[in-house]
């Protein structure tokens, strides 16, 4: 089993920063995506950005891109999301999520095996 654990949630103000967080704890893979989603109150839960084991290939949405930064510390087994520039439509509950040999390409909800709880993004304009 894999846990994964997220934190760095807020409310914050249009043109803001902010930096996810996500602990990674449990069985390891020798290969393996790690994404973070999103999912705002009445829709359905979407992509954000996807890094890669081992490469470090990234992919990102294209409504992040440029924004949004996705990374990762192998030594402590966490993910981060760097986030500038937050805009009111970037509120919501942000996931982070494991897919067992998976490709950072495929954007699918499905094709994660793994997710934390969330944590909770809130940008007032």
């Amino acid at each position: 089993q894999v846990q994964l654990v997220e934190s760095g949630g807020g409310l914050v103000q249009a043109g803001d920063s902010l930096r996810l967080s996500c602990a990674a704890s449990g069985r390891t893979f020798s290969s393996y995506a790690m994404g973070w989603f999103r999912q705002a109150p009445g829709q359905e839960r979407e992509f954000v950005a996807a890094i890669s084991w081992p490469s470090g290939s990234t992919n990102y949405a294209v409504s992040v891109k440029g924004r949004f930064t996705i990374s990762r510390d192998n030594a402590k087994n966490m993910v981060y999301l760097q986030m500038n520039s937050l805009k009111p439509e970037d509120t919501a509950l942000y996931y982070c999520a494991l897919a067992k040999y998976g490709s950072i390409y495929n954007r699918l909800v499905a094709a994660y095996d793994y997710w934390g709880q969330g944590t909770q993004v809130t940008v007032s304009s």
